[in-house]
């Protein structure tokens, strides 16, 4: 069901005059605004055109005046929507001060759900005998414009008539008589005041949408109409689901633009994650590597401090090594080892045989 619906949704575009017109003809009224249907009590006969039996009429007041009573019949259509689980929310204040803006979106939306039920089709509702329970419905009925099913398919014929028969009254204006196989002249035809003009009964053209509106069957229409009422729903839901996530999106998006957490790593790793373009494999590898960072700044001064080291090492050695080196060698090689050390050359000694 068409429960919520997008602002962009095409349920908005709806005008004023196909409104007025479906609500007229769905409840046999004669409405010529939307905010005369502020008081509730048409939404809720519209919930029982689509739903019968659901709405209690006789609680709905069409005469209602006062913003309580008109309070009392947003009440009975509340009850409804949560009997039928619509989570629509009603902006009762707006709706009963008669604001054009707040009734038509209102009822536009109303529309749109009155369509997505059954595919729209209301058959055998009896908006007016459905209206006699409520309060100030037997006036409604009254004042609503006569509507007789089995005229009208004589309609047309009957307003022709009409006209035929007013051109005769007037013998000021002649008429034209047509679907006669004969001609009146001379003097008889001056004396009538009009003249019979011939003319083909029978048409010889092919009945092409004929043809094609009799090879459509109840049961194709039926089918058809599932079928658009599946796809709404589907769309219906699909828009839900669209504007349930972003919302949440939005959400995160504002809390992570607050001063006291937008300079934390994690904040910047989900604003990576929301900002970026593409839907690459790359952008979650580089939100691990933000957080993997900021919570093991160790493992980066401990690799430091190594490269340190053994640098260090290869510029020297440390004496603990130049002490191993020298524990394998003989007495006069440790002594020899030191003066070098030392910068004595041991051949510029005093020793008696290299004096000789």
């Amino acid at each position: 069901m068409a429960t919520n619906i997008g602002m962009m949704d095409s349920a908005y575009f709806v005008g004023r005059n196909e409104l007025l017109a479906w609500i007229n003809t769905t409840l046999q009224l004669s409405l010529s605004k939307v905010e005369e249907a502020a008081s509730g009590a048409v939404h809720c006969q519209l919930m029982d055109a689509v739903h019968p039996g659901v709405v209690p009429m006789h609680k709905v007041n069409f005469d209602a005046k006062t913003e309580y009573d008109m309070i009392q019949n947003y009440k009975v259509l509340q009850d409804v929507f949560n009997k039928l689980k619509i989570s629509k929310y009603i902006d009762v204040n707006k709706l009963v001060k008669g604001r054009p803006l707040d009734n038509l979106e209102f009822m536009q939306w109303l529309k749109r759900y009155c369509d997505s039920v059954n595919g729209g089709i209301m058959n055998s509702y009896n908006a007016l005998e459905r209206r006699e329970s409520s309060k100030g419905g037997k006036e409604v009925n009254k004042k609503a414009a006569p509507v007789n099913p089995s005229s009208k398919g004589t309609a047309p014929g009957s307003k022709t008539a009409t006209v035929a028969s007013s051109r005769r009254n007037d013998p000021s204006v002649p008429v034209v008589n047509v679907g006669t196989k004969h001609s009146r002249t001379g003097s008889n035809a001056a004396n009538t005041g009009y003249v019979s003009v011939p003319f083909q009964t029978t048409s010889t053209e092919p009945s092409f949408y004929g043809s094609a509106a009799s090879a459509t069957t109840p049961a194709q229409v039926q089918v058809l109409n599932e079928q658009v009422t599946e796809l709404k729903l589907s769309v219906d839901s699909l828009e839900k689901e669209r504007d349930f996530y972003f919302s949440k999106l939005r959400d995160i998006e504002i809390l992570c633009q607050n001063p006291d957490v937008e300079p934390l790593p994690i904040v910047a790793a989900i604003q990576r994650i929301l900002y970026a373009a593409d839907d690459s494999p790359a952008v979650i590898a580089e939100a691990q590597a933000i957080i993997y960072k900021s919570s093991n700044p160790s493992d980066e001064n401990d690799e430091n401090k190594a490269r340190r080291e053994i640098n260090k090492r290869k510029s020297a050695g440390t004496p603990e090594v130049e002490d191993a080196a020298k524990s394998g060698l003989s007495p006069r090689q440790r002594r020899n080892s030191c003066e070098e050390s030392n910068g004595v050359d041991i051949y510029q000694s005093t020793s008696p045989l290299k004096m000789r």
